[in-house]
């Protein structure tokens, strides 16, 4: 079955720009002229990408993401926006969306970029199991010691990125470029404050876990393996 996506538009050309674009790429595509019809279908046929403009009428785009974050922490989100400065795009990614794109846009970049998201939620191994941690990563379930952890979706995707590299040292700009999405200059403190949130949900206050390895980045230690 090819993947579905909904596209969150309120410009008719951009609308039908993407949608063949989406569609000659072999994707099932639905189209919407505001966020609130969008999220009403989201919630009850899921698809596996959604795209928002963020200048909507009704509802604006960020809103909508945020509304979708309550329920929905694991479906990708493309923000495909007008909106151009630093402060725009780290707004949508801290409030939920997974990449950002702006207009004027390529059709090739915006379909290498769907791709690499879709690529990003599929799971190589479905499960993953460390030995105070288990994740089943066809239900996004991540149970510690036994008991079921709520994690956002950044949260998720850190860690499981984290466990997947964990024979090494990730770096703070490789995080950043794979969870976040994009090339990050300056300012990190989205990640820190998404390690730190993780760290309180894993009661790894002595970094039992993660190890912040400075200068440098973070590598994932099973507690078996940790000596301190």
């Amino acid at each position: 079955m090819n993947e579905s996506i909904y596209v969150i538009e309120d410009d008719e050309n951009i609308q039908e720009i993407v949608k063949l674009a989406l569609e000659s790429n072999g994707y099932q595509v639905k189209v919407y002229d505001n966020a609130i019809d969008a999220i009403v279908d989201i919630n009850n046929n899921m698809p596996d990408l959604a795209i928002f403009d963020i200048m909507l009428p009704q509802m604006d785009g960020i809103t909508a993401i945020k509304k979708i974050r309550e329920t929905n922490t694991h479906m990708p989100i493309l923000v495909l926006s007008a909106k151009d400065s630093e402060i725009d795009k780290i707004r949508g990614l801290d409030n939920g969306c997974d990449d950002y794109m702006t207009k004027p846009f390529g059709i090739l970049e915006l379909c290498a970029r769907v791709r690499t998201l879709l690529r990003r939620v599929q799971p190589k191994n479905k499960l993953m199991n460390t030995p105070t941690l288990s994740i089943d990563k066809s239900t996004y379930t991540i149970k510690h010691n036994n008991k079921i952890i709520d994690l956002t979706h950044k949260e998720y995707q850190l860690l499981v990125y984290l466990i997947e590299n964990k024979d090494r040292v990730v770096t703070r700009d490789e995080l950043l470029n794979t969870i976040w999405g994009y090339d990050f200059i300056g300012e990190s403190r989205a990640l820190d404050v998404h390690i730190r949130s993780l760290r309180k949900k894993l009661d790894d206050n002595g970094e039992k876990y993660i190890k912040t390895v400075r200068s440098v980045g973070y590598r994932f230690i099973e507690k078996e393996d940790n000596h301190d």
